[in-house]
């Protein structure tokens, strides 16, 4: 992570001397972002502070944006492992080069699509070039993806086995089914994926009232009574004035984010967005710049720019600015500096565009995603967007806001106009789900949920880390990368881990830098303490058989179990 130089103030809110981004500044640095919940006078350098062990703390400041500790950590990847890795990226690529080569004479059988003979004259449709990481070094280990599953993907589920014996270019499945895997990859944050319970029972009854599909859309005759209670029901979860129900998460950003912003608007864009931010946004024909990750320097940099220069050779200013960022970012495990953002806001007069795909039902006291979180007014966030694909079990997506926002959408967002609507058994789901966490049902098992997830949060991060391992993002974030780096261990942890019943995501390059592949841990409130120590202590042997244990700074165990603890206070509703 690299350190800023000290930042002015925008407002005398803006921190000065805050450390954020994604690097540590020296090889093997231990970085820790903190902010504190209170007021603090203007930093003071004390040269003795430089120099106590190797962890870097923000210093407190922050003009009292935060109410709670703000915690998050990046360790470097250490220069060893870092060479090591990008020569198992050097030595199969050599490899990846003579396969093809024996592959082209013939020499090898080809796997890969290929043009006809017939249209070999023809401008290629495809590139094999392109295709050279997916021939050469995703094939090596495909066996880790995609894999089928036979039940509901709940804290534990059963996989279909299969095998290959054409090096993972093609599958057979055994008819064996390999039960009770403890799942650690589905976002499954509340636990209200499930085929039992009130949730299964309501969208089960719904779906012999209305069927599962409505065969047309929302402007047409596709609008049901029940996706009118669900977007009131997600104002009041919200506390905005109005929101607006899509039939999918990825479409609710990309095809509205340009009936928001277009032509003469600029888009400051967190580096790290999801791919259906940065396609929504490139869809919308604004010029967009992009901002380092986290980091308030770089993005009020980018906002000082965009009031004093504006557009591009016109210099007119520009029609509208709007920032976007997410919630909890879904590779990183990092929440945004949300407090920090909306000052910054404030100051330039800008819009901001939030996604709460991960955060919602999973962070807050209440369960109401990362504004809930850190305390805010949810009328300080202009275009609040989520799905329901996550903490509430379901599908689809919503965008959130004043009144006139949503009305607008009603009759310019692509997605509401041409998508079908929302199938009636996913809308009950949603429905009964979000009742539960905000204590309609009459019972308090939906924050209980929320509680049991912050704390399995704080134990399973705190137990990786007192083993050694690297794990990047917030204490409270229930998105966990844990650091893998080499190439081939991606492949050796999954199979690993699943032979020993437990099922993990590992992600790598493209969807990460070269050198930062990891495995992706996602916390349920359906995990039991068992569950989680089975798991960490099969993550432990399998990650001294990988030798995947490469911290410099481990935590000493503490007497007291965090997994007990209160993580939020209790408060008023």
């Amino acid at each position: 992570m690299t350190e800023s130089p000290t930042n002015k103030p925008g407002n005398g809110d803006v921190c000065q001397r805050v450390r954020n981004g994604l690097k540590p500044e020296r090889n093997g640095l231990l970085k820790t972002l903190y902010c504190c919940h209170e007021r603090q006078p203007k930093h003071q350098y004390h040269p003795e502070e430089e120099e106590e062990e190797e962890e870097a703390n923000a210093e407190p400041c922050h003009g009292g944006l935060y109410r709670r500790p703000f915690i998050e950590s990046f360790e470097e990847t250490p220069m060893l492992v870092a060479v090591l890795t990008y020569m198992g990226y050097g030595i199969l690529t050599i490899f990846g080069y003579l396969r093809d080569f024996l592959r082209h004479w013939k020499i090898e059988r080809c796997h890969i699509a290929r043009e006809k003979e017939e249209q070999k004259d023809f401008v290629p449709l495809y590139q094999d070039f392109e295709n050279f990481y997916t021939r050469n070094l995703y094939m090596r280990i495909r066996d880790n993806w995609n894999r089928p599953l036979c039940s509901v993907p709940g804290a534990k589920m059963d996989l279909m086995e299969r095998t290959s014996l054409d090096y993972n270019w093609t599958f057979e499945y055994t008819g064996r089914v390999v039960h009770d895997v403890i799942n650690l990859g589905s976002y499954n944050y509340l636990g209200f994926a499930e085929n039992t319970g009130p949730c299964a029972d309501s969208a089960a009854e719904l779906t012999v009232k209305y069927g599962v599909g409505v065969a047309s859309t929302r402007q047409e005759i596709g609008n049901l009574d029940r996706h009118e209670e669900l977007e009131k029901l997600v104002a009041e979860f919200l506390g905005v004035d109005s929101a607006m129900a899509f039939g999918m998460g990825f479409a609710t950003n990309s095809m509205n984010i340009p009936a928001l912003s277009g032509k003469g608007c600029l888009i400051l864009s967190d580096e790290l967005n999801h791919a259906s931010l940065v396609l929504g946004a490139r869809l919308s024909g604004s010029i967009i710049r992009v901002f380092k990750h986290n980091n308030m320097q770089s993005l009020e940099k980018l906002l000082r720019e965009a009031i004093v220069y504006g557009q591009p050779r016109t210099h007119r200013p520009w029609k509208k600015i709007l920032i976007v960022v997410e919630g909890i970012y879904s590779m990183e495990g990092s929440i945004v500096r949300l407090p920090e953002v909306v000052a910054l806001k404030k100051h330039y007069q800008a819009y901001l565009y939030l996604d709460e795909a991960h955060s919602i039902g999973a962070l807050g006291p209440r369960g109401r995603g990362v504004v809930d979180y850190f305390g805010l007014d949810p009328r300080d966030v202009d275009v609040m967007m989520g799905t329901f694909t996550k903490s509430f079990g379901a599908a689809g997506g919503y965008i959130a806001g004043k009144r006139e926002l949503i009305e607008y959408l009603r009759s310019h967002s692509h997605s509401a106009v041409y998508a079908t609507s929302m199938s009636p058994p996913v809308v009950e789901q949603i429905i009964t789900s979000m009742k539960c966490i905000m204590g309609k049902d009459g019972t308090t098992i939906g924050l209980e949920r929320v509680q049991q997830l912050a704390e399995n949060t704080v134990y399973f991060r705190k137990k990786l880390q007192e083993m050694g391992f690297i794990i990047y993002g917030n204490e409270d974030s229930p998105v966990i990368p844990m650091m893998l780096y080499m190439p081939a261990k991606i492949g050796a942890f999954g199979r690993e881990m699943l032979k020993r019943n437990i099922g993990v995501v590992g992600v790598g390059f493209p969807a990460t830098p070269i050198i930062e592949s990891r495995a992706r841990f996602c916390i349920s409130a359906a995990h039991t303490k068992e569950m989680l120590d089975r798991a960490l202590s099969v993550i432990s042997e399998v990650g001294d058989l990988l030798q995947l244990k490469y911290s410099r700074h481990r935590i000493q165990p503490s007497l007291v179990r965090p997994f007990d603890d209160n993580v939020y206070e209790e408060i008023d509703d």
